[in-house]
C-alpha cells in the first residue's frame, strides 16, 4: 500500500471464501428494517476515521445494533455483542470478511477475469471445515521458531532506519515513511522467500487491494487497480512455482514440503495464503508501529515511563491495540434468522461488527477513552478478532512493534510527535490508518 493510503483486526487477516474475493459482491441491498432506521446514524460515518469515536460512543449508548442503509450493513458496537458473534461461526459467518464493498464494474472484472485472478485469499473469511484443514497446516509452518530466526534481521532493519533518520541532521522525522513503511513488509518478504528489493510492488498491490475490496470507487478508478490484482496473483502463483522446483527456507517451500509429505493443500490454497499474507502481514503492522510511536511519543511521561523500564512495553503495545487498533470494523453474514443485542437479524443480513468501539465499552474497560499504558485488562481487546478466526500472526505483528518501540526509546530518549491532533487518517470501512505522524527529538 502507499504511504497515503496504508491499512487488517489481523495483521495476518487470511481471507477469502470462494467468491469473496473474486470481485462480484457487494454490499447488502437489504432493506432498511423499519425498527432500526434513523436519519442521523447517530453521527456514524463509516468511511470517516479522523475521530470516528464519539459516534461510536453514542451508538452503543443509543443504537447498539443499527441498521445502516448507506452500505447495507447492521452495525454493531457493543463489546459483548461482537464478541459472541465471532465466536458464533455457525450463525455469522465469515464468508463476506474479504468481499468488496462497492461491487467491481464490467471493466475491473473484465481484466481479473482475463489475467486470471482467481484468489480466495487464506482464512479470514473461509469456513470449517475448509478453515479447520488449511489453518492446521499453515500453524504448523507459522512457527515462533520463525519468529525467533526472524528478530536479529528486524532488530537491525529498525536500528538501520532509526539511524537514517537521525543522521539527516534536523532532529525531525517522520514515522511512517522513516520507519513503519518498510520494516513489516521487509519482515514478511524474508518469511515468504520473496526479493525485498520489490518492496514497492508488493506495496503498490496492497494500496489496490486495500482500495477494491473495503474502498468506494468508481468502476473508472477501479480499473488501474484491477491490472495490480492480477500482477499480485501471478506474483503468488510464482512462490509456489518457485518453491516447488527450488525449496528454500522459508514459509512458502514449508507448506511445499507439507503438501509432498502429505498435507491436503492445493497449490492455489499455498498461493491464496501468500496472497493474504503479503498484503495484511505487513500492512496492520504498519500501522500499529505507526500508531503506536503516535499515542506514545505524544505524551512526555509515558514516553519517559517507556524509555526508564522497557518492560512495560509489552502493556503499553496492548494499550494501543485497545485504544487505536489497527482495524476498527471488520464483517460477518447470518446465515439463518438470528439475534443480537436484542435486535431480529434476518438470514442473509451483512453486518458490520465494530472493533474500535467494542475497544473502548465503559461496560468491559474502566474509562475507556483514557489511553494508559498500565491498564490491567488491555489485552481483552478485539483488535486481533476472537474464536477460531483469531489472528494466527498476532506474535509476530506484537514482536515488531516491540522491537520498535525498544529501539526508538533507546535511541530517541526525548521523542515527541510534533502535532498529534492535525494527524489525519485515510478514509476506509475497516483500516484507521495515520497518513504521517511528524516527530522531533531535541532535548
Amino acid at each position: 500500500m502507499s504511504l497515503e493510503t496504508q491499512g487488517t483486526g489481523c495483521p495476518f487477516g487470511f481471507g477469502a471464501q470462494a467468491g469473496a474475493d473474486t470481485g462480484t459482491a457487494a454490499a447488502s441491498a437489504n432493506p432498511a428494517p423499519a425498527a432500526t432506521h434513523n436519519a442521523t446514524h447517530h453521527g456514524y460515518e463509516p468511511f470517516q476515521m479522523k475521530d470516528p469515536f464519539p459516534a461510536y460512543a453514542a451508538l452503543r449508548a443509543e443504537e447498539p445494533v443499527m441498521f445502516d442503509e448507506r452500505i447495507g450493513y447492521f452495525v454493531v458496537s457493543r463489546y459483548d455483542d461482537i464478541k459472541a458473534v465471532f465466536d458464533d461461526w455457525e450463525t455469522f459467518s465469515s464468508e463476506n470478511a474479504q468481499a468488496p464493498v462497492r461491487k467491481r464494474g464490467p471493466q475491473a472484472t473484465q481484466i481479473m477475469n482475463e489475467g486470471g485472478f482467481t484468489a480466495y485469499s487464506g482464512l479470514s473469511a473461509r469456513i470449517p471445515p475448509e478453515h479447520t484443514r488449511i489453518r492446521g497446516i499453515v500453524q504448523k509452518a507459522f512457527t515462533p521458531r520463525r519468529f525467533k530466526v526472524l528478530e536479529p534481521f528486524i532488530r537491525q532493519n529498525v536500528a538501520d532506519r532509526l539511524d537514517a533518520m537521525i543522521a539527516k541532521g534536523t532532529g525531525h522525522g517522520e514515522i511512517v515513511k522513516d520507519l513503519a513503511y518498510e520494516v513489516p513488509t521487509i519482515t514478511i518478504l524474508t518469511l515468504i522467500g520473496e526479493d525485498i528489493a520489490r518492496i514497492d510492488d508488493y506495496k503498490r498491490w496492497s494500496d489496490s487491494r486495500a482500495a477494491m475490496t473495503w474502498g468506494d470507487l468508481t468502476d473508472e478508478e477501479q480499473i488501474p487497480h484491477a491490472h495490480n490484482l492480477v500482477e499480485y496473483w501471478q506474483a503468488c502463483l510464482a512462490l509456489v512455482a518457485k518453491a516447488h522446483a527450488e525449496g528454500g527456507d522459508n514459509l512458502v517451500a514449508d507448506l511445499v514440503t507439507a503438501q509432498k509429505d502429505g498435507a491436503e493443500i492445493s497449490d492455489h490454497e499455498i498461493a491464496s495464503v501468500c496472497y493474504s499474507l503479503l498484503f495484511a502481514g505487513h500492512e496492520t503492522t504498519t500501522t500499529l508501529i505507526s500508531n503506536a510511536l503516535r499515542l506514545l511519543a505524544a505524551d512526555p511521561a509515558t514516553w519517559a515511563a517507556l524509555t526508564e523500564d522497557p518492560k512495560k512495553i509489552p502493556g503499553a503495545i496492548d494499550e494501543v491495540l485497545r485504544y487505536s487498533g489497527s482495524i476498527v470494523a471488520w464483517r460477518r453474514k447470518a446465515l439463518k434468522d438470528a439475534e443480537i443485542g436484542g435486535v431480529a437479524i434476518p438470514k442473509g443480513s451483512e453486518i458490520l461488527l465494530v472493533m474500535g468501539s467494542a475497544n473502548r465499552d465503559e461496560s468491559k474497560f474502566e474509562d475507556p477513552e483514557v489511553f494508559d499504558i498500565t491498564r490491567p485488562n488491555a489485552r481483552e481487546h478485539l483488535s486481533f478478532g476472537f474464536g477460531i478466526h483469531y489472528c494466527l500472526g498476532n506474535m509476530l505483528a506484537k514482536l515488531q512493534a516491540k522491537i520498535a518501540l525498544e529501539e526508538a526509546t533507546a535511541k530517541l530518549p526525548h521523542l515527541h510527535v510534533d502535532d498529534p491532533e492535525s494527524i489525519e487518517f485515510r478514509e476506509n470501512l475497516s483500516f484507521r490508518v495515520p497518513i504521517s505522524v511528524p516527530v522531533s527529538w531535541e532535548a
